[in-house]
């Protein structure tokens, strides 16, 4: 079942400040997820040559808090520019350097005088940079204009449909262990699919690569895609256009699960018949 309400991630180690934006976060209908040190998710900081701005870092400065945004998927993240405490310009930047994550919208706020640190916040991603008595002001405004909201009822009612004959070549394509040319396809289905119910395909198509890649043994890549398929999978139904959807997720989060354990030393030995088909009712005609 999706969560009752969106959530809102803040980045915020000021006490005083925390509490009114929880209030006016809570009191706009959304949860909270609140991080107020850098150690709460890095316990050290890693050395300069791991800190990686581009590509998708899977070490090193913004991993951790990439994938814990991969696993909330929050609406919209709010930042105390002013805190020394939690390494928010690292964090942001990688965010906004991955596939999974960076579609996530960012609001910065801080001094309305410190125009180097408004530099600094845009420069690593921030969507929106407010004072902070601008944001203090007019937060749910704010959240209401900039959150990334899923249209849950909507994905309900688009799911009662059928597969398109694309993404039923595709779905059989990946049961045959045929991955790229599954992609292929799918990715034909969702470029022909107009509604929010399309992601139902870059979802499958992108559990597709994850599997590609752990076929050929490349850790990486199979990380990578396990952290983007999220996004696209989680909010949707348990079952949608005939597709069993839950158990799509459970069981490509047991081969990530394995792949975690095996490590990129050990991923040759991954047993491949974890790497389970997709479960889907026959197309009527």
């Amino acid at each position: 079942m999706p969560p009752e309400k969106p959530l809102v991630v803040t980045l915020i180690s000021d006490l005083f400040l925390a509490a009114p934006v929880e209030q006016a976060v809570r009191g706009a209908g959304y949860r909270l997820e609140r991080i107020e040190r850098g150690s709460d998710l890095e316990p050290e900081a890693p050395p300069e040559r791991e800190r990686v701005y581009l590509g998708e870092p899977l070490a090193g400065r913004g991993a951790a808090f990439i994938r814990r945004l991969a696993e909330w998927r929050p609406a919209v993240i709010i930042v105390e520019l002013s805190s020394t405490a939690i390494p928010w310009a690292d964090w942001i930047a990688a965010a906004k350097s991955s596939p999974a994550t960076r579609r996530i919208p960012v609001i910065g706020f801080g001094p309305h005088t410190d125009l180097d640190l408004r530099a600094k916040a845009i420069d690593a991603g921030c969507d929106l940079v407010v004072a902070k008595s601008r944001l203090l002001s007019a937060l749910p405004e704010l959240i209401e204009k900039y959150a990334r909201v899923v249209d849950y009822a909507g994905l309900e009612a688009d799911c009662q449909g059928q597969l398109s004959e694309l993404a039923v070549k595709g779905i059989e394509l990946f049961n045959a262990h045929a991955y790229f040319e599954a992609h292929e396809e799918l990715e034909l289905a969702w470029g022909a699919e107009t509604r929010p119910v399309r992601e139902l395909y870059r979802g499958i198509l992108q559990v597709a690569v994850a599997y590609l890649h752990i076929s050929r043994h490349n850790y990486r890549g199979a990380m990578k895609l396990f952290l983007r398929m999220r996004q696209w999978l989680d909010p949707l139904p348990d079952v949608c256009l005939g597709v069993n959807v839950a158990q799509l997720r459970t069981e490509a989060l047991a081969a990530r699960a394995e792949v975690e354990r095996l490590g990129p030393e050990g991923i040759a030995d991954f047993n491949l018949s974890l790497l389970k088909p997709v479960q889907a009712s026959e197309r009527s005609s």
